[in-house]
């Protein structure tokens, strides 16, 4: 596997991998629009053996193998955490790396794809198609699977053109090989393992990965957000490089989010608490806990116009006033673990009792109480 060129160091770093057939240039567009932006990532983007930079396969390989080659290439530029996006076989490549190496996945974005794509006897009829015609006989099939209708007529001088031409120089072998490595790829069972935040894109016109079978792949992992892209099909990133540049950035951001928001989540609340919501999430509660750390921790609780002492004060104040009785036992403790002192949060419910009534203030006294007996049961026990 041939790596491109990353840009500069300081930025979060992308990898991004191209499907079967195509090479790097799949990302072109992509790549144009990220660079304008202020907040661009560093790309790295790969090739898939015997394709573009990339050397030619003769032995097999497995989905798992071209993975440990693409962390091999990102250790090269330097190595660390990353994020990850691929289109089909790019796109089962980095779900492969955000099950078996998720502490080095940041975000995760699948173009197209699958845990599993088509069947392992499809893809044993077109190795064997390639081996005996080469790739120039699978051209005609791609343009129809790849591109949404009327897309080649629109734009015939355009990157569909490119790709078709592009994908009779592949290596016919490789190519072959790349197919025997889908057709024993299966990761359906193992999607509840992907931590990192994911987006899962479809393509309207897709017939390949199509827009029901990415549903349920999105549904599958942890929180994944699903979306699907009215006027492509299976090359998003070739079709529609505009919206494929603004959700690679939104991934990005919001792994960023997460990340800081887990940060503040811990200061505030503790390993101990945030450890007991974490063993607690399901899968239907995996979205709205996703949500909580992006949103309220890393946006909100992490803005600077406030300090944490006084977020406390206004977050006890709120929740006395909505009765919320588990959120103010909860946040009691934050605002002790913020610095604010007992007089000080039992002023923070005497003053909203002129506000927000007397009963909901009564009530925010007992726990309050309560939240200060078992503090001081906890020092003398460690006393």
């Amino acid at each position: 596997m041939a790596p491109a060129a990353p840009t500069a160091v300081e930025a979060p770093l992308l990898v991004l991998l191209p499907s079967l057939g195509t090479t790097t240039e799949l990302w072109d567009g992509v790549v144009e629009r990220l660079a304008a932006r202020d907040d661009r990532p560093r790309i790295l983007r790969i090739d898939l053996p015997g394709h573009g930079a990339s050397p030619a396969a003769r032995s097999r390989f497995t989905v798992a193998d071209l993975a440990r080659g693409v962390l091999d290439v990102v250790d090269e530029v330097g190595g660390g955490a990353f994020h990850i996006a691929g289109d089909s076989l790019g796109g089962a490549i980095a779900l492969e790396l955000a099950i078996a190496a998720s502490e080095r996945v940041r975000s995760l974005t699948m173009f197209c794809s699958g845990a599993a794509i088509g069947t392992p006897e499809g893809w044993a009829d077109r190795a064997a198609q390639v081996r005996a015609a080469g790739t120039a006989s699978v051209v005609a099939g791609s343009a129809e699977r790849w591109f949404a209708p009327g897309y080649l007529d629109r734009h015939p001088d355009g990157p569909g053109g490119r790709a078709l031409r592009t994908l009779v120089d592949v290596d016919d072998e490789s190519y072959a090989l790349c197919c025997e490595a889908l057709a024993a790829f299966d990761r359906r069972a193992d999607l509840g393992a992907v931590a990192a935040p994911a987006v899962v894109v479809a393509g309207a016109h897709d017939a390949v990965t199509t827009p029901t079978l990415m549903r349920e792949l999105a549904y599958g992992i942890p929180g994944a957000r699903f979306v699907e892209l009215p006027d492509a099909a299976h090359l998003i990133p070739l079709e529609d490089p505009d919206a494929s540049a603004d959700l690679l950035v939104a991934a990005v951001v919001l792994s960023d989010a997460g990340d800081r928001g887990m940060r503040v989540r811990r200061a505030v609340l503790g390993d101990a608490h945030v450890d007991r919501a974490n063993a607690n999430i399901t899968p239907e509660t995996a979205a709205f806990q996703d949500f909580i750390t992006r949103y309220a921790w890393g946006e909100v609780w992490a803005r600077p116009q406030l300090t944490r002492q006084q977020r406390s004060i206004a977050t006890l104040a709120s929740l006395v006033t909505g009765g919320h009785e588990n959120e103010f036992r909860m946040h009691v403790h934050a605002a002790l673990r913020n610095g604010l002192t007992r007089a000080e949060i039992a002023e923070v419910v005497h003053h909203t009792a002129l506000y927000a009534g007397l009963p909901a203030a009564n009530s925010a006294m007992a726990v309050l109480r309560e939240v200060l007996d078992e503090s001081d049961q906890t020092e003398e026990s460690h006393g």
